[in-house]
């Protein structure tokens, strides 16, 4: 079948689906990844077809509006600007989606664009399934994973997750009934598509272990947790020498990233978290990310884009911003971490760190004025051996799940159904 691959956001919402991708191509599907033309690489390398889609989203952090998100100090704050900032500019990658479902049989849609794409596979007669990379639909079990905020009570944590869904569809509502009118469907509102698909148990497959996040009793049938979908290296890939020249002068080094997230101050960020490091004895590994962190001595190694499934196995412990692919990434490895959340689902996931007991507790970027708070969780992290004792066991069950085998099932009996060559 010709799959299409939707999604929209940071290079984290991009990357687990290479790996998706290849694991469905090698069960004999054609997948093209849409998505914005700044992942054109990214995809490329994983030997998938790209679409592209417009709109930066590294310049859409940098620009005005972005900078207002990241001053905000709560979670849901930051939720409603980046919910501001996507309503404007979700309007401009419609034609894009549009025109690669036009050449596609199924539509794969992350939790970035589902409210969008599904009504473009409705229009087109076509299939379609989520592929989240978060928890998104309402539960007592935990509070929405997007907004960063504690548990509100079973009662609270429903609504507040009620509230965020109905948000996240709102952003998306005037350009779907765009659509729907040029797609010559019954025109309706969010609140409609939305109860639609719950009525119909519109298949959702999250891309993260259930021993990590356990389905929550009271979800609709329908969202499965189907395993962890890890980014796409090719078999030839290695560390760059001066990285395994680092790593071979001395003993294991903590990784500090904080992925696509920019920071208002990297150069104060990189001096804390230098000195945090120093202050527990610890060597670095200091990730630029799309903030620009930095960091010199011999004791300190700087280093762009790496395959984390290379260079996490080779570290005493992770500092990082505790989004859902990283976050995955340091459990596959069996490394203890100390997450440092910035935005959005970053506190969620924290918090399944230290509840997984493979984390001594989390530093909350904007709670990170001294370095003593670090330093200490990362002796923690480092000098207690239960960490790594459990980081271990763990990383030995993910390694036996299969996140893609759902998928690719799911569509062999899409085809087996003829179902996906409808009108276009």
């Amino acid at each position: 079948m010709r799959v299409a691959m939707m999604t929209a956001g940071s290079r984290g919402d991009v990357a687990p689906f290479t790996g998706l991708g290849d694991g469905l191509r090698a069960a004999g599907h054609d997948v093209t990844v849409v998505t914005h033309e700044t992942f054109a690489d990214l995809v490329g390398r994983a030997g998938l077809a790209f679409h592209g889609l417009p709109v930066d989203p590294q310049a859409q952090l940098r620009s005005e509006h972005g900078q207002r998100l990241l001053s905000s100090t709560s979670g849901p704050g930051k939720l409603a600007w980046v919910l501001a900032m996507a309503r404007r500019l979700v309007g401009e990658m419609a034609d894009g989606m549009l025109a690669a479902a036009r050449e596609s049989d199924v539509l794969l849609l992350s939790g970035s664009v589902a409210p969008l794409g599904h009504v473009i596979a409705q229009g087109l007669g076509l299939p379609s399934r989520g592929v989240y990379l978060q928890p998104l639909a309402a539960t007592a079990a935990f509070p929405p994973s997007v907004t960063g905020t504690r548990s509100l009570g079973r009662a609270g944590n429903r609504w507040a997750g009620r509230a965020v869904v109905a948000a996240l569809d709102l952003v998306f509502d005037e350009t779907a009934r765009t659509l729907q009118g040029r797609l010559g469907v019954p025109l309706d509102r969010a609140r409609a598509r939305r109860h639609a698909r719950e009525r119909q148990d519109w298949p959702v497959h999250h891309g993260f272990s259930p021993l990590v996040v356990q389905r929550p009793a009271d979800w609709r049938p329908g969202l499965t947790i189907s395993g962890y979908w890890w980014p796409y290296d090719p078999p030839s890939a290695q560390l760059p020498h001066h990285v395994r020249d680092f790593l071979d002068a001395g003993p294991a080094p903590v990784f500090v990233g904080l992925g696509s997230p920019t920071v208002p101050d990297p150069e104060r960020v990189s001096r804390l978290l230098v000195r945090a490091l120093r202050l527990a004895g610890l060597r670095g590994v200091i990730q630029s990310g799309w903030s620009g962190l930095s960091a010199d001595g011999d004791d300190m190694l700087s280093i762009g884009d790496v395959p984390h499934a290379l260079l996490f196995p080779r570290m005493a412990a992770l500092v990082h911003h505790a989004g859902a692919g990283t976050t995955g990434a340091g459990l596959r490895a069996g490394v203890p971490a100390v997450p440092m959340p910035v935005w959005f689902d970053g506190a969620f996931w924290s918090s399944r760190l230290v509840a997984l007991g493979v984390s001594p507790g989390f530093v909350p970027l904007r709670q990170f004025t001294s370095p003593h708070r670090l330093a200490e969780a990362l002796t923690q992290a480092t000098r207690n051996p239960a960490y790594q004792r459990r980081a271990t066991a763990l990383a030995a069950k993910l390694r036996q799940e299969d996140g893609v085998a759902p998928l690719a099932q799911a569509l062999a009996e899409y085809e087996d159904r003829g179902l996906g060559r409808a009108r276009r």
